[in-house]
């Protein structure tokens, strides 16, 4: 074993000293020092996860972040890993996910590249490829800024609004000798606390909100704290808000008779309190997705209160923040911090209207019948085709939900088009990561979710799309090799079925035939055998399955197999596509 320390050393003990337990790569040379360093200097700690894409390195990190509350670590092969990663990178910007994204570098010493390769392969600077979603970046140009870097990185991507930050390690400074020198590492950084609210602020948002006659909440990230989960329903009971949940995190339980979610409810609102909302659009039903331009659609005289993070690290080149809306109030702050603050004011204020509370169990009422409307709603919409073959997705996930009684299951992101959402009882804040984001990005992200979980005697579940698994198919590797287990079901319609329901959409606007829609969106002719790519990359597996009565038994028989074995297991069935 070598005795000469080098620069890569250093980074492996600030690694050390941040606690970092995982670190996923796809192995490039560009890092060939900071291998070497993790495998021997370091003892494989953190522990290194061979991933065949850097995408789906970044994916398990941004995964793994959401279900185990901390962040991991990625390494990129210099310029083209970091692009190959750059789309995950993204995501998990746009999904306020915290992770260190690490990347070989240069050498930027050009006296000091190996031909041809060092030359091709280095950018100046890198950072720039990712500099416009990332939270911070730095490129250290000596072993003694190194733990510098590294220390702030982490505080960066771990205080709120959370993101991912990248470094780049320069090739000639991983493999220089330190000949001696002694470079002193921190201790591991401690997350700063978070935005407090002005408390004169925060009193007249409490006013309004109990003086409302019909308040109603929209919930967006308050649930990346799990303590918002309880705090939440409280603060609906106490003063009989509905709540429509954005799914974003899971922030509110799916069968509290105060969720009103789907439900169509906010027209009647006097007061709306959106909680920790960045994006009014797609999920609050005050925009229309397929309408383009259409303004927020609220009631006559609607006070609109907005409890947030607000323009607060607005980006400059992703428009992620979504359409513009003006609040009555706001509040800028962390709802970590300000929603138990919010919280203490209502209860004091509504102790004080005990005349108020005939009203308000009338209301309560009110909004608990329309909550069962709308769930017998979904129930005749999942009964209407529940033979048919191929499979209908409500069929499929009512199936699915029935195989996992008697498990304590956690759904990573895809919830089958909602249906989970719908049909399921999602009773606690870690059932659920939140909704999937675009597609190649959910297998990725599943696994890393499964990696959290692993020992914990969760069953994790990924209802997984097909077109999702045809980007990152090699990922099903990646479980095998490190013993993740994880029950994936396939909700394989054999389409792009998203796009599909746009070419139908453009199609009957346009006066176009609708059966030409699916030119160019379907995966079929061949059909993807997703059973068998799963056993040969070391997974049990069952299907295709068109049969919706043996769906439950397949589910049963791999959740099995991933509890008792550790193994994971895919189900692959073949469902109906939704394309209106």
């Amino acid at each position: 074993m070598a005795t000469a320390r080098y620069g890569s050393d250093v980074a492996v003990d600030a690694l050390h000293a941040l606690g970092v337990r995982y670190l996923a790569l796809n192995p490039g040379a560009s890092f060939r020092g900071l291998h070497d360093s993790l495998v021997n200097y370091g003892g494989n700690r953190p522990q290194v996860l061979e991933v065949p894409h850097e995408k789906v390195a970044v994916g398990i990190a941004h995964g793994y972040a959401k279900a185990g509350g901390e962040p991991m670590g990625v390494v990129t092969h210099d310029l083209v890993g970091l692009l190959q990663a750059s789309m995950g990178v993204f995501y998990a910007y746009v999904d306020r996910v915290p992770m260190l994204v690490l990347g070989g570098a240069g050498p930027m010493d050009q006296a000091k590249r190996r031909p041809w390769i060092d030359w091709v392969h280095t950018a100046n600077l890198q950072n720039t490829s990712v500099r416009d979603f990332t939270k911070w970046d730095d490129h250290p140009y000596s072993a003694e800024a190194i733990p510098e870097s590294f220390a702030r990185a982490w505080r960066v991507a771990t205080m709120q609004p959370q993101g991912p930050v990248y470094l780049a390690l320069d090739a000639a400074i991983q493999e220089e000798p330190l000949d001696g020198r002694v470079i002193a590492v921190p201790a591991g950084d401690a997350c700063p606390s978070g935005l407090g609210p002005d408390p004169a602020a925060l009193d007249q948002l409490a006013a309004t909100l109990v003086e409302a006659e019909r308040p109603m909440m929209i919930t967006g990230y308050p649930g990346r704290d799990r303590r918002a989960w309880s705090q939440l329903v409280e603060l609906a009971e106490l003063l009989a808000i509905g709540v429509v949940d954005t799914n974003l995190r899971c922030n509110f339980p799916n069968r509290h008779p105060l969720n009103l979610t789907g439900a169509q409810a906010l027209q009647d609102a006097d007061v709306i309190l959106l909680v920790d909302v960045k994006d009014i659009g797609q999920h609050t039903e005050l925009l229309r997705k397929e309408t383009r331009g259409q303004r927020l659609s609220l009631g006559e005289g609607v006070k609109l209160l907005d409890l947030g993070f607000g323009d607060l690290g607005l980006p400059a080149w992703t428009a992620h923040f979504g359409s513009w809306y003006q609040p009555a109030q706001q509040v800028i702050a962390d709802t970590a911090v300000a929603l138990p603050l919010l919280l203490e004011r209502c209860r004091a204020l509504e102790a004080a209207q005990p005349e108020r509370r005939e009203a308000r169990a009338r209301r309560h009422e009110e909004l608990a019948a329309l909550h069962e409307r709308t769930r017998a709603s979904w129930r005749r919409r999942a009964e209407a085709a529940w033979d048919g073959s191929p499979v209908s997705v409500p069929r499929l996930v009512a199936e699915v939900g029935a195989a996992l009684e008697g498990h304590d299951w956690v759904l990573t992101a895809g919830t089958g088009n909602e249906w989970a959402l719908r049909l399921w009882d999602f009773d606690r804040p870690e059932r659920h990561l939140g909704r999937s984001l675009g597609t190649a990005t959910q297998i990725g992200i599943s696994l890393g979710a499964a990696l959290a979980h692993r020992g914990s005697g969760r069953l994790v579940v990924d209802l997984q799309p097909d077109g999702d698994l045809m980007y990152d198919v090699g990922a099903l590797w990646v479980a095998s090799r490190h013993r993740i287990p994880m029950l994936a079901v396939m909700v394989n319609n054999r389409s792009y079925q998203n796009d599909w329901a746009h070419q139908v959409r453009m199609a009957r606007l346009r006066g176009n035939p609708v059966e030409r829609a699916s030119i160019g969106l379907l995966l079929d002719d061949p059909a993807p055998d997703f059973a068998g790519l799963a056993r040969s990359l070391g997974w049990h597996a069952e299907g295709p399955i068109s049969d919706p009565e043996r769906i439950g038994p397949a589910v049963a028989a791999a959740a099995k197999v991933v509890a008792e074995r550790g193994q994971p297991a895919l189900v692959d069935v073949v469902c109906q596509a939704e394309v209106g």
